[in-house]
């Protein structure tokens, strides 16, 4: 007798599990219901019909119901709501949303994808107005594109900067639009730390978007959003991007288990706590596979793989779950972001004792056409040196470094293991040592104790205190802009020099990038110098750091001019 077996949503998770039971079983009659008008569809992309790089929104679709029943046999049913699970029956009540009419199906298995619905605080006033938009499907974008063009919006203000968020303002710009980011943390994209961030902020301001962070919003009207501090934002639509909440109305309702971050509870196989269920995607919480702790996370491969090892499990194959890490990346204009593993803050949370590194290489050979700076952080253990996460940032493929240490971080490796791994090398791709090279020798260093270093959100004190910074690059770069109270001392010079530099006090030194200033922290430690320290990532940190706050907050600037003006 053949398996019958419903699937609740039909977009990532949802399908990949009718899909892959369709693989393993040929003869099973496989039901998936999506309440919305679309299954299948790339929830990613929603944000770039608002630019015109997806010209029709129908395109976001994947598979159409015909496509799914006569390519795969899985009867793919839209605009049908589950209202019920009978789980002593195994049954499920289904509610055709177009004429209302109500049946029972029966199942073997029943899978739960049912995603995540976008936060909407009802504590602000306005946040029902018929000018408030989230994104979620295909109907809401093409609700918001519809109400932009019909109304001939020119002011549109996004809340929240994470990647649904960034991606959004980014298209409203390539758009033509007007656009406020309002973040209510103090800094955009939390899935990369503030160091980091500051590069796509400026970015973003560099594109005139109107970035706000550290502040919230209170009220909306048709014209106009006002935040916590009073401040008002012109505007005639706004984007709501503050997150998601897991759907488990229905999980509830039959007694599943709801874990303590706010998703369904599963095993390792995905199975919920009532036989024949089984639960994947937005909706459920997973582990992390660092921290071992219960997290939720929102990202379609994790999401395919649960209904992918769910759909096996039901079928008798072994799966192994060993949690998420959560890769990610994002395109920011003509910037693009990665990241992978644990940050900072995430370290800080779980108590792990860790150190950074900064590289800022050029994604390919200088003398390549369109070299540019790829700004690497690497994250990792103290004292084990196992790597933990990293974050890339620049105009390449910075995809490519994450994904390494993707790799790497799910191998359990270590900063030593970075230095002599051997990576594709032409001067169009990238230079001979890799940016992970890079980070795993400084690592390593650091590991060792060899030299010491601090981080560019230490120079303003630095300066504020009047201790000695010395820039080492040559007098023309340092003309071109420099911390104000830096000494010149060209790496060119510095062995000439040797008086200038005080063996009884800190000396903290820099370059462009943080390669010549390393060199000479090194020379100075072979002279004797135990007070020497390397300025991670050099000017080109110090001056990212710096100027978002410069342009948004008036205070005395420490930067004479920055290197990217």
């Amino acid at each position: 007798m053949s398996k019958k077996i419903v699937v609740i949503g039909g977009v990532a998770g949802g399908a990949s599990a009718a899909a892959r039971c369709r693989r393993l079983d040929e003869h099973a009659q496989i039901t998936m219901y999506e309440k919305g008008p679309d299954v299948s569809f790339s929830n990613c992309s929603l944000p770039y019909y608002l630019s015109g790089v997806i010209e029709d929104a129908d395109d976001i679709v994947l598979m159409n119901p015909w496509e799914l029943k006569h390519q795969y046999n899985i009867d793919a049913i839209v605009n049908h709501e589950v209202t019920e699970i009978d789980a002593k029956n195994q049954t499920v009540t289904v509610k055709n949303l177009l004429d209302e009419t109500i049946e029972d199906v029966a199942y073997d298995e029943l899978f739960l994808s049912p995603g995540a619905v976008p936060i909407r605080p009802q504590s602000i006033s306005g946040i029902n107005n018929e000018n408030v938009f989230t994104i979620r499907n295909v109907v809401d974008i093409k609700s918001l594109y519809d109400y932009l063009t019909n109304h001939s919006i020119t002011d549109v203000t996004v809340v929240g900067g994470g990647f649904i968020g960034i991606e959004t303002v980014e298209n409203l710009v390539n758009g033509g639009f007007n656009v406020n980011l309002v973040e209510g943390e103090d800094h955009v994209l939390n899935t990369i730390d503030y160091d980091m961030a500051q590069i796509i902020q400026r970015t973003l301001l560099n594109h005139k978007v109107n970035v706000i962070v550290g502040d919230t919003v209170t009220a909306i009207s048709e014209t106009n959003v006002t935040l916590k501090s009073g401040r008002q934002l012109k505007t005639g639509a706004v984007v709501l991007a503050l997150g998601v909440t897991p759907d488990t109305r229905l999980a509830e309702a039959v007694g599943i288990k709801i874990g303590s971050t706010g998703g369904i509870q599963v095993d390792q196989n995905f199975r919920t706590n009532i036989p024949h269920i089984y639960a994947v995607g937005d909706a459920v919480e997973v582990i992390n596979r660092q921290t071992h702790q219960r997290q939720k996370l929102s990202l379609a491969f994790p999401a395919q793989m649960e209904a992918r090892q769910a759909a096996d499990h039901i079928y008798g194959r072994q799966t192994h779950n060993r949690g998420v890490i959560g890769s990610q990346c994002v395109p920011v204009f003509e910037m693009n972001v990665a990241a992978t593993g644990l940050t900072e803050k995430n370290c800080q949370k779980n108590h792990i004792d860790y150190r950074t590194v900064m590289v800022i290489p050029k994604d390919k050979v200088l003398l390549m056409p369109g070299a540019k700076p790829l700004f690497f952080k690497l994250i990792f253990a103290y004292p084990t040196g196992e790597i933990l996460g990293a974050q890339a940032i620049g105009e390449g493929r910075v995809d490519k470094q994450i994904d390494v240490i993707a790799t790497m971080i799910t191998n359990h490796n270590h900063v030593e293991d970075l230095e002599n791994l051997e990576l594709c090398y032409q001067p169009k791709f990238s230079t001979a040592k890799n940016a992970v090279n890079m980070a795993g020798l400084v690592a390593t260093n650091i590991l060792n104790e060899e030299f010491y270093q601090i981080s560019a959100s230490q120079v303003r004190r630095l300066v504020e205190q009047h201790e000695l910074i010395i820039d080492v690059r040559e007098p023309d770069e340092y003309e071109k802009g420099h911390v104000v109270s830096a000494i010149n001392i060209p790496m060119s010079e510095f062995r000439e020099r040797l008086d200038e530099f005080p063996r009884d006090k800190p000396i903290y030194i820099h370059c462009l990038s943080g390669q010549r200033s390393y060199n000479v922290v090194r020379a100075l430690m072979n002279l004797g110098y135990t007070n020497v320290y390397n300025i991670a990532g050099s000017f080109m940190a110090i001056c990212e750091y710096e100027y978002f706050n410069d342009q948004v907050q008036p205070r005395e600037s420490i930067i004479d001019t920055y290197w990217f003006d």
